[in-house]
């Protein structure tokens, strides 16, 4: 836990070394400290990235190639999970782990991943994923939410489950589409807000409805964070309803956002919408990002680098600019911390030593480029080289 990184370019700062002391960043510049060298080579040294939504308990990861069987709509990608999760043996520890193990190797140190709950799995993804998990102690720190993927209200059961879940030590609480798939908006968010109210713990629900009634789930989603004073500890998955509406309306929406700290969570998914990062940074309202799914049963695609998923949602948003590009990144590191309410997170002395080092000289350049990681750590210790 203590560590001397020579030589590397802090956020694309000036060359400089860094000192880390149990645990923590404790100094900028030339020491005598006797403690472990790492030679930097001018590198860029970023905070480590935080991939705020994901599905680790869904991956096919390590396993042989799986050719892709879903549907075109949600309610199919949705069975189709559920009727084949059994053939290849998930939820299991084993992919997850794997999986863990890809990303830690490109710099991610934190994971929100949203485990599937339902009266088929009861608990067992949760299990699953708190094997994989602690497979990796010290080498990233992994939390989950409580998903029912399969509907809330329109599947008996599972609503008791998610209870289950959070009261075992689950640290949020999720929902999905509470309109566009359970078809009870209300009773849908009533159900999930009335957990994390009496448990404490976050919320955070997958919302793919688009245009006017996404906008309006939104609405609903500020009000009763507000009207239970759970600012901060709320975010929204995908959230396609900010994009697609009038402009004064979706003003509001982010003012609404930004004043109840609820954080939208992108990963850029194919054709399907991006928040307006520059409005909603300039509004003061957060935003993350995450891989979403990674080589599963919904879909081939992903491998856990967190910031090749940058480059997409870069992409996706037509930045070109520098200034642009690291919007992109602050979603998947700033924004990602905030939203998992991280303590101590950056490059400032005294925050927490999670970082890694790439070959790059600017941010935008390490975005766009997504080289192998030089070297990560961890808590102030070497979790991975390249």
């Amino acid at each position: 836990m203590n560590l001397l990184l020579r030589n590397v370019r802090p956020g694309g700062g000036d060359p400089t070394d860094v000192l880390v002391r149990d645990g923590r960043i404790a100094g900028f510049g030339p020491t005598d400290a006797d403690v472990p060298v790492e030679e930097g080579g001018g590198a860029l040294l970023l905070p480590g990235l935080v991939d705020a939504h994901c599905h680790i308990d869904k991956t096919l990861w390590g396993l042989p190639w799986v050719p892709n069987t879903s549907g075109s709509v949600l309610a199919d990608r949705i069975s189709n999970e559920q009727r084949r999760r059994k053939e290849f043996g998930l939820p299991s520890p084993e992919p997850a782990a794997a999986l863990l193990d890809a990303m830690i190797a490109n710099g991610t140190s934190f994971v929100r991943t949203h485990t599937d709950v339902d009266p088929e799995l009861g608990l067992s993804g949760i299990e699953a994923v708190r094997e994989a998990a602690a497979r990796h102690r010290g080498r990233v720190t992994v939390e989950q939410v409580a998903f029912p993927q399969g509907g809330l209200l329109t599947r008996p059961g599972t609503l008791e489950l998610l209870e289950r879940a959070v009261a075992s030590g689950v640290e949020n609480v999720g929902g999905i589409d509470p309109a566009g798939y359970d078809r009870d908006p209300r009773g849908h968010l009533d159900a999930i807000f009335d957990i994390a109210a009496r448990h404490g713990c976050g919320v955070d629900l997958h919302l793919h409805d688009e245009g006017p009634l996404g906008a309006w789930e939104i609405e609903l989603i500020i009000e009763r964070t507000k009207a239970l004073g759970l600012a901060g500890k709320v975010a929204i998955g995908h959230a396609f309803g900010i994009c697609g509406i009038p402009d004064a309306q979706q003003d509001r929406l982010i003012e609404g956002l930004a004043e109840q700290q609820i954080t939208l969570t992108t990963a850029a998914v194919y054709d399907r919408p991006v928040p307006p990062l520059a409005k909603m940074r300039a509004a003061g309202a957060n935003a993350a990002c995450g891989n979403d799914g990674i080589r599963d049963l919904w879909g081939p695609y992903g491998d856990g680098d967190m910031l090749t998923r940058t480059m997409h949602l870069a992409y996706r948003s037509s930045f070109r600019t520098d200034p642009e590009i690291e919007l992109a990144l602050h979603a998947a590191t700033y924004g990602g911390a905030k939203a998992l309410r991280l303590k101590d997170y950056g490059l400032q002395i005294g925050d927490h030593a999670d970082f890694f080092l790439v070959d790059a000289v600017y941010p935008a350049e390490a975005v766009v480029s997504h080289p192998p990681r030089r070297l990560v750590v961890k808590g102030g210790a070497v979790v991975s080289r390249r």
